[in-house]
């Protein structure tokens, strides 16, 4: 998918018409901005049916869009707009705070909101679901002067590695420290897009299995807590160490982002917990998306990119 598909530059040209102003903010992913458009307007558009599927096509293509100077989105109206990708699935703790059922509210007050989430490594939101979710929206509610969120593309990240390293995750089946359906590959194919990409989340991970080519006969060996956590730091090595690949986007308000969550890690940045008196209120929604079904290990030598 390194090149435009002729469905993918319709629908953004279709953005275009639509009074949509397009800008990459990342181009070593190809990560966008769209300013000049509501996205609530689209809720009540006469083509709303054809804006939901272009919508959908051009968050696949670029995994990362960041709607620009959307004011203040109502709960409510979040909801609905995560529904154009797959319907709803919020698993973490509602806050009292949180406006919505559906919305996961996060802060730097507790009194306000969740503290401390997204802290505890780089991650896939929902790794610890049989399927992670597809798609994850964030709207920064009250915007502080520090607190940026990171994000990584995993395909150009798995690209980005040696074939050796490549190999040895590939190898890997990664076991979820709670809520675990089994063990997930650590390295497989986008069941929508094809890309590679991965399912992690470095704090949250409580073993590994590992897998040998079906050629060499071999078992599945369960690695021990010394190798599973050599494992984990030398992937946040790998991580930190593709900084040009990472995307660190500063928020502003009004900020709506919505990803294709299975094709990219993140992680909050230490600053997002800073007090609110050094640096203000911050309140940010999260949505989420149910799972694809068939996130399933491709073959090793898809995993390098035959």
């Amino acid at each position: 998918m390194s090149e435009s598909s002729p469905l993918e530059l319709e629908a953004t040209d279709y953005l275009r018409s639509l009074g949509g102003r397009i800008a990459t903010v990342s181009t070593s992913a190809d990560f966008i901005e769209v300013s000049g458009v509501k996205l609530v307007s689209w809720l009540s558009h006469p083509d709303r049916q054809k804006i939901i599927k272009a919508l959908n096509e051009v968050v696949f293509r670029h995994r990362l869009v960041v709607f620009r100077d959307q004011d203040v989105v109502a709960a409510h109206d979040q909801v609905e707009i995560s529904k154009w990708f797959n319907p709803l699935e919020c698993t973490f703790y509602k806050h009292p705070m949180s406006p919505h059922p559906e919305v996961f509210r996060v802060s730097n007050d507790p009194s306000q909101g969740c503290t401390g989430v997204g802290r505890t490594g780089w991650h896939v939101d929902g790794s610890f679901q049989p399927s992670p979710f597809s798609h994850a929206l964030y709207h920064i509610v009250e915007c502080p002067t520090k607190g940026a969120t990171s994000f990584l593309p995993l395909e150009e990240f798995l690209d980005s590695l040696k074939i050796e390293d490549q190999f040895e995750l590939a190898m890997l089946m990664m076991l979820s420290d709670r809520r675990s359906t089994g063990a997930k590959p650590l390295c497989y194919t986008h069941p929508k897009t094809g890309r590679r990409t991965m399912c992690f989340h470095l704090g949250m991970i409580n073993g590994f299995i590992k897998r040998f080519p079906p050629s060499l006969g071999a078992e599945d060996v369960e690695m021990s807590p010394e190798c599973t956590q050599a494992v984990l730091d030398k992937l946040e090595k790998l991580i930190l160490g593709s900084e040009p690949l990472i995307y660190t986007h500063h928020w502003r308000p009004g900020d709506f982002i919505i990803t294709d969550n299975c094709a990219i890690a993140h992680e909050a940045t230490p600053e997002t917990q800073l007090p609110v008196e050094e640096v203000g209120l911050r309140v940010l929604h999260r949505t989420t998306t149910r799972g694809w079904v068939g996130n399933a290990a491709p073959r090793f030598p898809e995993l390098i990119g035959d």
